[in-house]
């Protein structure tokens, strides 16, 4: 299939490569502003970094790539490449909003900025209800994960909307204490952790001989991983130190457990197939959600005796445990899971313009080339060393290492739109 690199027509194909482009753009932007933002030390750059991750692939990768790996379970969820294109069009210009309103310090606009992107998600939640049953939806297992994706983003947006309105009326106690910033950044990170668990469940095991257990165990994974996170949620705003402590132990040992599984998966299935650079991605991003388990815990230790409230709850001198753990969580669990998921889903779709190639008539070893699998490798490779290096820069306090790892890892992420122009513009 050829395509021209400069046109993007309306059609399934022509809208996953658009998603492509936009989303890892989005991604590296963020990254740039907070690497450039630490090699500067502008305070407007380190603020407006997260909300640009967190927005823009936050709301594209529910909105879109969530939407085709749930329509190859449900084909009656019909994907419109034109709805597509409209959600893209606004998530961008909540982008530009969100941008405005935190350069001229206008929290109205962020409010305004959360309603519209409210609106937005109630489209597709809208869609699903009055399609699928929830006994439907309950009966797979990944319908589950991503069903409850466009949930927690929805949730998330109402977040930024009530943030604007807390921000612009401070005196009023309508809305809840625990309505802050850090708040929002942690509920945004929930749908897009919720979706790769899914993703995960379909492809990462798709070729499993004990398919049966495996469904049994992310079952009931799905109810320790959702119900722990809203449990960890409750308990850090009620400031329940030995409930923090044990709901983060139990999800480090859950990460932990799935991290050793697909590892032992992984070694087998290498052996005997070959190496498929998007399985090596969602390993490694699941090695840095154990790191971020890891910190997580560590935060919740030095979190004793302080008040959930404006700023994150710990000591000042303990602020790179919390850099820690945000950052391995976006840039190393999420950005690395997301990245490996693109380097399957979008080729697929190119293929034949559709899902066919996901629904499984197509084996990974078919969606891409040699050269394109040996080249992510050095990718994964690259962007591995900088994250590593990001996070050695938050123990260190060091900003020049943050920015200079930060601006590689940006450029490493990008090299996937370069890496898959082959397969998208050249003829087989």
């Amino acid at each position: 299939m050829h395509m021209m690199p400069h046109r993007i027509e309306k059609n399934l194909g022509g809208v996953a490569e658009l998603f492509l482009r936009v989303s890892v753009t989005v991604i590296t932007i963020a990254v740039f502003l907070g690497a450039i933002g630490a090699l500067l030390g502008n305070i407007f750059l380190l603020r407006l970094h997260p909300y640009v991750f967190f927005i823009g692939f936050g709301n594209l990768a529910i909105l879109i790539l969530n939407r085709y790996l749930t329509a190859v379970i449900y084909p009656e969820l019909r994907i419109d490449p034109h709805k597509q294109l409209r959600y893209m069009y606004a998530v961008l210009l909540s982008l530009i909003s969100i941008a405005i309103a935190l350069f001229m310090e206008w929290p109205l606009l962020k409010a305004a900025t959360g309603l519209l992107l409210m609106v937005v998600v109630m489209g597709p939640l809208k869609e699903i209800f009055t399609t699928l049953s929830v006994s439907r939806i309950w009966k797979e297992v990944s319908v589950r994960y991503y069903i409850f994706d466009v949930l927690f983003l929805l949730n998330a947006n109402l977040g930024l909307f009530t943030l604007g309105l807390k921000e612009a009326f401070p005196d009023q106690k309508i809305i809840p204490f625990f309505v802050t910033q850090s708040a929002y950044f942690l509920g945004s990170s929930f749908p897009l952790s919720i979706s790769v668990m899914g993703f995960l469940y379909t492809y990462g095991w798709r070729t499993s001989p004990k398919r049966g257990l495996i469904r049994q165990l992310f079952s009931i994974w799905f109810y320790v991983f959702v119900g722990g996170v809203l449990g960890f949620l409750i308990v850090i705003l009620l400031g329940n130190y030995l409930g923090m402590m044990l709901i983060s132990h139990l999800l480090l040992l859950g990460v932990m457990a799935i991290l050793g599984g697909f590892a032992a998966y992984l070694y087998g299935f290498f052996k005997k197939n070959f190496h498929h650079p998007a399985l090596a991605f969602l390993l490694s991003g699941l090695s840095l959600l154990l790191a971020t388990s890891a910190y997580g815990i560590m935060n919740v230790y030095f979190i004793k005796g302080i008040p959930f409230g404006s700023y994150p709850p710990i000591r000042l001198d303990k602020m790179w445990l919390y850099h820690s753990h945000t950052h391995a969580a976006l840039l190393g669990w999420i950005t690395f899971s997301f990245i490996g998921m693109i380097y399957i889903v979008i080729p697929a779709i190119f293929r034949s313009n559709s899902l066919q190639f996901l629904q499984g008539s197509g084996e990974l070893s078919e969606m891409l080339q040699k050269k394109t699998m040996k080249k992510a490798f050095r990718q994964l490779t690259i962007m591995l060393l900088s994250a590593t290096a990001i996070l050695l820069a938050f123990f260190l306090e060091n900003q020049i290492l943050l920015g200079l790892s930060g601006l590689l890892f940006g450029c490493s992420v990008f090299f996937v739109i370069i890496n898959l122009r082959s397969e998208l513009y050249e003829e087989e």
